[in-house]
């Protein structure tokens, strides 16, 4: 094809153009072209005597060259004719590239708006109940209504716990105070309030407050409990069973135990495992709860807790899930009793009372001590529900959060017994703690060892002919 084309080119080729050609076509004469020259010459020097135009670049719009409008609405178009005669134009500045659709958008869009500091909402909320009770001017006495505790034992907790508990300040808001943190805490603990009253108390946000009553009861239990909640050592045993015996004349005494039961709102997933039947029978009302096992010495403090487990289960299933039984299988436990109930079997290390029909007068001596050893754990727990109100009612803790509020629950009453700290006695006013729930109590073998059998019987006829079992029974 090349060279096809050459050879047409060749044959085909015009006659050469002179000086007098122009634009490809061939002019007869001189005066044809000033005909033609003149009208460009005219042209020319009228568009330089106007007036200058803003120059626009074109911009490629939509894949096609179109020309951008100027003030007046016209399209000018920069080329070599409308460039002015005195010099060059310069370059016009770029413009980033616009479609034609966002094009409209922009124009139609409200002017920007001044940019302002941005700020924080926070809702508005009065601590003034707080700072009240926290002033040096409040009244003791009326401190340890509120909290259960004195202004001393509150602020050894919040000593105690404080780099646990503590946090810091933002660029946003200050930190919480410990004293406050734990009053949060205290303060639910013992009244069993909703959290929306904590809060308003307070001044402090409904989850904040859920978040801090978690917080202080786990470091309660973690850094507290050790300290506070401790079964008696080698050199403490003797000191405790010598104050057993001088208040029941039973020898060998090691801890009173007892187990209650704290009501839940219904789990959502196993609900039957935690229906409480004899609550449920006494009360006609369907109720839900979970189980407080705890061992309690002669000052009526707590020396062992087992909690969590469902409200279904009998004393007896607790303790064989509980870890005293785990102590006791492994021998840790010769040479003591823990006194029981009914409800609990006879072991080697457990002694309970008679629980068979047609008692002799000795078996009758012995469940009045028995009873009376029993009452010391019946008591401290009737203090722990009387102090910490929330036992008493359906928390809105979560289940798996229960075992560390209860477990906070009970090294905060060790802490009040161990300093002395009294109950008011209107808290205990018309709050059931009882022994008619072991009473009624049937087991399938209430007698697990014909040795702890007969060790009772031993003690049993002690206490009657040495005069040691009183004549209650009469």
């Amino acid at each position: 094809m090349p060279n096809r084309r050459r050879k047409r080119g060749a044959a085909e080729d015009p006659p050469p153009l002179d000086a007098s050609s122009i634009g490809g076509a061939v002019l007869a004469g001189d005066e044809d072209i000033k005909k033609l020259n003149f009208p460009i010459t005219t042209i020319l020097a009228s568009l330089a005597a106007a007036p200058r135009r803003r120059a626009l670049p074109f911009l490629e719009l939509n894949k096609g060259v179109l020309a951008e409008e100027d003030e007046e609405g016209e399209a000018e178009v920069v080329s070599a004719l409308t460039a002015p005669a005195d010099g060059p134009t310069p370059p016009p500045p770029k413009r980033p590239r616009v479609v034609a659709g966002e094009r409209d958008e922009a124009a139609s869009a409200p002017p920007p708006q001044p940019q302002h500091q941005r700020r924080l909402w926070v809702k508005d909320r009065s601590s003034e109940w707080w700072e009240l009770r926290s002033s040096p001017a409040y009244p003791d006495a009326d401190f340890r209504r509120d909290f259960r505790m004195g202004r001393a034992t509150f602020a050894m907790v919040c000593d105690a716990i404080g780099a646990a508990v503590a946090k810091e300040d933002t660029a946003l808001r200050t930190a919480i105070p410990v004293p406050q943190r734990v009053a949060v805490c205290v303060w639910r603990l013992a009244t069993g309030e909703p959290l929306r009253l904590v809060s308003k108390r307070f001044g402090i946000g409904i989850s904040t407050c859920h978040k801090l009553v978690l917080e202080v009861c786990g470091a309660i239990r973690t850094i507290l409990m050790p300290r506070f909640l401790q079964w008696p050592s080698s050199d403490g045993a003797g000191a405790v069973k010598a104050s057993f015996e001088a208040g029941s004349s039973v020898p060998d005494v090691l801890g009173a135990m007892y187990t209650t039961h704290v009501p839940i709102i219904a789990p959502k997933v196993s609900v039957s495992a935690y229906f409480n039947r004899r609550h449920t029978e006494r009360n006609q009302k369907t109720s839900y709860s979970i189980t407080l096992q705890g061992v309690v010495g002669p000052d009526g403090a707590f020396t062992d807790v087992c909690i969590g487990w469902p409200g279904s289960m009998s004393d007896e299933q607790v303790l064989d899930k509980s870890a005293l039984q785990q102590r006791a299988a492994a021998g840790m436990m010769a040479g003591a009793w823990i006194v029981g109930g009914g409800s609990y079997p006879l072991t080697d290390w457990l002694l309970v009372p008679y629980t068979h029909q047609n008692l002799t007068w000795t078996q009758h001596a012995f469940n009045e001590k028995v009873g009376e050893l029993r009452r010391v754990a019946v008591d401290a727990f009737r203090r722990l529900k009387g102090r910490w109100a929330c036992l008493q009612k359906r928390t809105e803790v979560k289940l798996q959060d229960l075992p560390v509020v209860l477990g906070a629950c009970c090294v905060l009453h060790n802490i009040c017994e161990a300093r002395g700290e009294p109950v008011a006695p209107d808290l205990l006013d018309g709050l059931r703690v009882d022994l008619a729930d072991d009473d009624e109590a049937v087991l399938e073998k209430p007698v697990r060892s014909e040795a702890a059998a007969k060790a009772r019987d031993k003690i049993a006829h002690n206490l009657l002919h040495r005069g040691l079992a009183g004549t209650a029974f009469f």
